[in-house]
């Protein structure tokens, strides 16, 4: 193992700076931030469905973990067809949350708590009950006819091109009223905005401002790299087999079988992306998170659309969202090539999230391994996002075809399940009704083998997950080092992975091994004193030097006390 030291280093992007006023405006670098599935956190009206109020109950769960923000998903007026992220009105709350005072309430429990309030803005559609959408399929002559994407059929009646939605079929449907095609990259109740209409652009430039003046600290933003499409309406060429995978659409779904060219990720979204930093900038120290979603160049537009300060603050890809668990050639192997395409661009690391498997089911995490994991996560450089639940290590829930509520899942059953089975509310109480969730039926059901992992169960067992993410955090923000240090892999061998993270004269080693094996390796030279290891370390922890054999399932993060 120690031939492996620095043989496999990559430098990943210099430290940032330690001026205390710009750390404090750049929060975000180093933030960890916590994702609400509003619908499945907590319910507090009775109607089995989790609300704003709901939220702000639950924020003392939340603030115990140390995280820095909540993300929470769209709560906008919605006919639920794809349950928020098909929105009706960007200004007004659903019924089925709360109200705009709620909301209100929630921001200043949080701010209280010192957690800032992220919003989830899904740009690139709308529902087709918003009135933009109304007054657009009306007539060919309306003031908005242009504010969606409209095409004329083929000759022959066709779709105007090979454009595939990411639900499955043809990413166009006919409207009988107009008489042509609309775009849309997912439901076909989810048309596409035409971002090449400055008009469009400035309305949800609108949108953001709107929250902000109401005291969000930013957003995350759905699909970010589709906002734009082709102009000419150009056909997708086929993707060959070799380049297709699975970390956006099912291998059921004929979305993997085209590279999407012209359907998304066009050049003329940087131009935008730069209106909306301007905005954000006017209102200190807010930011925002994009989603890219393609399944072959995630990482290259990542670093495109976050180097510089004229662009996004941070954006996550699916590189750790889908798949076999990783090995530690493929984490070292992804912090490379991020660092080769952009030097100075800052990720959003995430391991779960509402869309994919549950990742202590898809990468088949007991409890050590998964506290292994989370150790491993906040010693990344970047932002985290985590997921309501996989601090209690919930796995995916198995949910019969009847309860299934996605229809992206009720499409593709039996084959793919769709994203239920990460959705189901979260587990409190282990005594109590659907697990202190609802006292009524909840919109999906509570898994049984959820109960055993409730948080109640977990909170004063210092050996649980919960307990592990809660420590692991709290390194994190004691440790400059590994908020915004610079990072090198020093070795990556099999299950076995080991990391350097500098800031001023704070060097910080982060070993981990996430095999069942032991592994043996030398220590860089140096007094070293271990700020957390997994299992059998002391109050005071270890003074390593030379070999280190480290455990299956454990690791070691060393700060170095003296140079040699």
């Amino acid at each position: 193992m120690d031939s492996l030291l620095r043989s496999n280093a990559a430098e990943c992007v210099a430290e940032t700076s330690t001026d205390p006023v710009r750390l404090e405006l750049e929060w975000w670098r180093g933030a960890v931030v916590y994702q609400i599935y509003i619908r499945s956190f907590q319910d507090s009206n009775g109607d089995g469905i989790g609300d704003i109020k709901g939220i702000t109950a639950r924020l003392p769960h939340v603030a115990s973990l140390g995280v820095d923000a909540i993300w929470i998903a769209p709560f906008f007026r919605s006919p639920m067809k794809d349950f928020g992220y098909d929105i009706a009105d960007y200004r007004e709350i659903d019924p089925s949350f709360g109200t705009l005072s709620d909301f209100d309430e929630l921001l200043a429990a949080a701010r209280d708590l010192g957690i800032r309030v992220l919003v989830d803005l899904a740009l690139s559609h709308t529902s087709d009950r918003h009135p933009w959408f109304t007054e657009s399929r009306s007539s060919r002559d309306h003031a908005r006819s242009d504010w969606y994407v409209w095409a004329d059929p083929k000759p022959d009646g066709t779709p105007p091109n090979n454009w595939l939605s990411v639900f499955g079929g043809s990413s166009w449907a006919w409207d009988s009223t107009r008489q042509q095609y609309y775009l849309h990259n997912f439901l076909a109740s989810q048309p596409d905005l035409n971002f090449h209409n400055p008009s469009v652009q400035d309305a949800v430039i609108d949108v953001a401002k709107f929250w902000l003046d109401r005291g969000v600290d930013g957003f995350r933003l759905d699909t970010i790299n589709f906002y734009f499409h082709d102009l000419q309406l150009r056909d997708n060429p086929p993707l060959p087999d070799e380049f297709r995978n699975t970390s956006i659409a099912p291998s059921v779904n004929p979305y993997n079988y085209q590279c999407h060219r012209y359907d998304k990720n066009r050049p003329e979204n940087i131009a935008f992306l730069g209106r909306l930093r301007s905005l954000l900038e006017r209102y200190p120290e807010s930011i925002a998170i994009g989603e890219v979603g393609d399944a072959q160049r995630g990482l290259e537009i990542l670093a495109e659309y976050t180097s510089g300060d004229n662009r996004i603050h941070m954006c996550y890809a699916f590189e750790f969202l889908s798949g076999n668990r990783p090995n530690a050639g493929r984490f070292a192997d992804v912090l490379a090539q991020l660092a080769r395409l952009g030097p100075d661009a800052w990720p959003a690391w995430a391991f779960s999230n509402h869309d994919v498997e549950r990742h202590a089911t898809r990468w088949n995490l007991g409890p050590e391994r998964n506290r292994v994991m989370i150790h491993l996560m906040v010693c990344l450089k970047g932002a985290l996002c985590l997921y309501q639940g996989e601090e209690l290590g919930l796995p995916q829930a198995d949910l019969a075809f009847e309860d299934l509520r996605d229809p992206y899942g009720v499409r593709f059953w039996p084959e793919f399940p769709g994203r239920d089975g990460c959705r189901t509310p979260m587990v409190w109480k282990s005594t109590a009704r659907n697990c202190g969730f609802s006292d009524v039926r909840p919109w999906l059901p509570v898994p049984e083998a959820h109960r055993v992992l409730a948080a109640d169960r977990q909170a004063g067992d210092a050996g649980s997950v919960l307990s592990a993410y809660r420590s692991a955090i709290a390194l994190r923000r004691a440790s400059p080092a590994l908020r915004t240090g610079s990072l090198e892999v020093l070795a990556a061998e099999g299950d076995f992975l080991a990391l350097e993270r500098r800031l001023g004269a704070e060097r910080v080693v982060c070993a981990f091994n996430f095999g069942d094996d032991a592994v043996e390796f030398d220590f860089p030279h140096g007094e070293w004193t271990t700020l957390a290891g997994i299992r059998d370390a002391g109050d005071d922890g270890w003074a390593l030097s030379g070999s280190i054999r480290l455990k299956g399932n454990d690791c070691i993060i060393a700060v170095l006390k003296e140079e040699p």
